[in-house]
């Protein structure tokens, strides 16, 4: 008799840490998923400094809230700004 309970215990400890793994992978790629849509780093007015990451909206920059942005610029081959100062020369 004590066999039969120590197996069930067993059994269901090992399905339990299973299924609480598999739960964390599922919880860990949504939010992957999630994080891989800001899309600060294509921006143009990203600019890659810690101290500044955009120029536009610098509380919100490489967080969540920065999805689906409506202040966001692709980014061109060389940026704006680089243009603008360069033709005034």
């Amino acid at each position: 008799m004590n066999v039969v309970i120590y197996c069930f215990c067993t059994w269901t400890l090992l399905v339990l840490f299973l299924w609480s793994v598999w739960q964390a992978l599922r919880e860990g790629i949504s939010q992957i998923t999630r994080l891989h849509k800001i899309p600060c780093s294509d921006c143009e007015f990203f600019t890659n400094d810690y101290r500044l990451k955009c120029t536009v909206r610098p509380f919100s920059a490489c967080t969540e809230e920065a999805i689906g942005c409506s202040d966001f610029e692709p980014r061109t081959s060389s940026c704006n700004a680089c243009q603008q100062r360069c033709s005034k020369f």
